[in-house]
């Protein structure tokens, strides 16, 4: 049996200081639009809590709040030549005509590149001697394009931002672990795995060496290019310590430390409260630093987190098969961002990610609106879609992510540090956001591929989907499929059997005349819908009260439906449960003699061919 964890509220000493006003750090998100307008500092029960109020008017002093030119600014640019590779030259030694051209267009526009250096996906990243609006250097970048056909793309290298808000601790308090109404339904999911053997990369801040972190965190890596920006007196290194975000005597987030004790802060040893996949181990990777953090630098932490080697930076020897995201900007998805997430899904990693805290719809936000990732809506205590919260088609699930203007003790619970700037000591505050309610989802992930590491990062997103409970409050904007369910997504990780024999799809199958035939049982089929006319039929022979079940795993771009057939090709049975969602099929045989039923896959809409893939699970006693 599992032993739950123990809430011990006066077991650890919490440093407190006096009242303060949320400055350069905090002030930075809510300009971006990503932090709750206001905060206030308030002791409740001797443990220190960052009050983020909410409500509509409330705004930062104009004193704090970051200008909102700068989220429309960047001082890099990114251009990604024909041919060009992450194992080829150095950025500088590249291309050399090509190069010419593009100091040149940037000469025009009166700019100079004063530094360039290579991404892991073989692009350069050019350094430019000022910052300047958004607008005018992506107009440079179409340019550049137009005059140049050897230039694959270019683009601004935007900045993201952590996704957060602020408070308080301990697993009592964690109603958003366990309560029914606004939580995860974790506890019953503690029962069958607690993320064992799994890595999950914090792609972030950083992480301080908590006391409730130390023991599950591998080594990581600061991917931050900039020195100034890194706060740490040089640039790319091996140490993934978050030394604080609050540059210039600002306020410091300690985002990444919160965000790994939702995904896995030690549990059951008597400090502060649980995570979410608390035998997992998380890899650090640094990407924010002071305002912010450019996309080349993001992507290429993606790229070393999920297992590629960046630059001089050799591969981690402990790749994270989920990656967390708990950050945004308002941006279109740029190539250099999609490109690192379609190599880390290639890689094997499932990338969850914050839908961002704007109240708008998420398709306006980065890496929310970019494919192949699972993008994460928030709730709060009640289960309604948190009044921060962005929304939309986009949204693929909603979680936990606390929602303070119903109260303080109505956000999220995790690990943080109570430095103001610099570190200080080990706490547990409260934070709200979709920075909080990614890793939830990255840890329940963790916990269905503790129980089977075998699974695709298709096959956990539709999981996850196919799993979830709606939302006690309805969400017309548009909250995705529903509230993760942790014991539902992590039961579901086996249809039957946790041991399950392999096949793969016999083609021609396309005919009930000419199925292929199942005999070994439970088995799992990898099957391909190979066009759009394509139709794979299967054979399973059901004893005299046995009962055949098959769930089918499609792919999370399709809609692919199942039907059971008789001997006489009549339909007794079908599941059709739209996009990206598992469909299942069961009878059990009442007549006194065998009887064959046929299962057909079938594509309603979606990936053919190479793309076209699905899983389909059968069990019979």
């Amino acid at each position: 049996m599992r032993s739950s964890p123990v809430a011990r509220p006066q077991t650890r000493a919490l440093a407190r200081h006096p009242a303060w006003p949320l400055a350069a750090g905090a002030a930075l998100l809510a300009g971006a639009g990503l932090l709750a307008p206001r905060a206030e500092a308030a002791s409740v029960g001797g443990l220190q809590r960052i009050v983020d109020e909410a409500a509509e008017g409330n705004r930062l002093p104009a004193s704090l709040a970051r200008p909102q030119a700068d989220e429309d600014r960047t001082d890099r640019l990114i251009v990604h030549y024909r041919g060009s590779s992450s194992g080829r030259r150095s950025a500088l030694q590249a291309t050399p005509q090509a190069t010419t051209q593009a100091l040149q267009r940037l000469q025009m526009a009166g700019l100079q590149a004063v530094r360039v250096h290579r991404n892991g996906l073989g692009a350069q990243v050019l350094h430019l001697n000022r910052s300047v609006p958004v607008s005018e250097l992506d107009a440079v970048a179409r340019q550049l394009m137009a005059d140049d056909a050897n230039v694959l793309y270019a683009e601004p290298d935007r900045k993201l931002h952590a996704l957060a808000t602020a408070t308080d601790p301990l697993y009592t308090s964690q109603w958003h672990y366990f309560e029914p109404t606004g939580g995860l339904n974790l506890p019953s999911a503690w029962d069958l795995s607690t993320g064992s053997g799994v890595v999950v990369a914090v792609i972030d801040t950083g992480v301080r060496p908590h006391v409730d972190l130390a023991a599950n965190l591998l080594s990581g890596y600061d991917f931050i290019s900039s020195g100034t920006a890194s706060n740490d007196g040089d640039g790319r290194d091996s140490d993934a310590n978050d030394p604080g975000d609050g540059c210039n005597g600002g306020h410091s987030s300690w985002h990444g430390t919160h965000v790994a004790g939702t995904i896995a802060a030690v549990t059951n040893n008597g400090e502060g409260g649980a995570g979410v996949a608390y035998g997992a181990k998380i890899l650090p990777v640094r990407v924010l630093g002071c305002g912010g953090g450019y996309f080349s630098d993001i992507a290429d932490g993606v790229l070393w987190a999920s297992g590629s080697a960046v630059g001089g930076v050799s591969a981690p020897s402990q790749p994270a098969k989920v990656l967390n995201l708990s950050l945004g900007g308002k941006s279109s998805c740029p190539t250099t961002m999609q490109s690192a997430i379609n190599q880390a899904r290639a890689n094997g990693a499932v990338v969850i990610v914050a839908a961002g805290n704007s109240n708008e719809d998420a398709s306006k936000h980065t890496p929310a609106n970019c494919a192949n990732v699972v993008t994460v809506a928030a709730t709060g205590r009640t289960g309604g879609r948190a009044s921060y919260s962005n929304y939309g088609a986009k949204i693929d699930v909603a979680a936990p992510g606390g929602d303070q203007s119903t109260g303080a003790a109505n956000g999220v619970l995790s690990t943080l540090n109570d430095g103001y700037s610099s570190a200080g000591n080990d706490s547990y505050n409260y934070y709200q956001g979709t920075s909080m309610a990614a890793p939830h989802v990255a840890g329940v992930a963790a916990l269905m591929l503790a129980r089977n590491p075998s699974l695709s990062p298709d096959e956990i997103e539709v999981l996850l989907k196919s799993t979830t409970r709606p939302l006690p409050k309805a969400c017309a904007v548009g909250c995705g499929k529903g509230i993760v369910n942790a014991t539902a997504a992590v039961t579901a990780v086996f249809a039957g059997a946790s041991i399950a024999s392999n096949a793969a799809e016999t083609e021609p199958n396309n005919t009930r005349l000419a199925p292929q035939t199942l005999s070994s049982f439970p088995v799992k089929v990898a099957g391909t819908i190979g066009s759009g006319t394509d139709v794979d039929f299967y054979k399973v022979s059901v004893g005299v009260g046995k009962t055949l079940s098959a769930r089918l795993i499609g792919n999370v771009a399709s809609d692919y439906n199942i039907d059971m057939l008789n001997g006489t090709g009549t339909v007794i049975k079908t599941s059709a449960r739209g996009v990206g969602m598992t469909d299942t099929v069961s009878w059990t045989n009442p007549n006194g003699t065998a009887a064959d039923r046929y299962l057909r896959v079938k594509r309603v809409s979606g990936t053919t061919g190479v793309t076209g893939t699905y899983t389909l699970e059968v069990t019979r006693p």
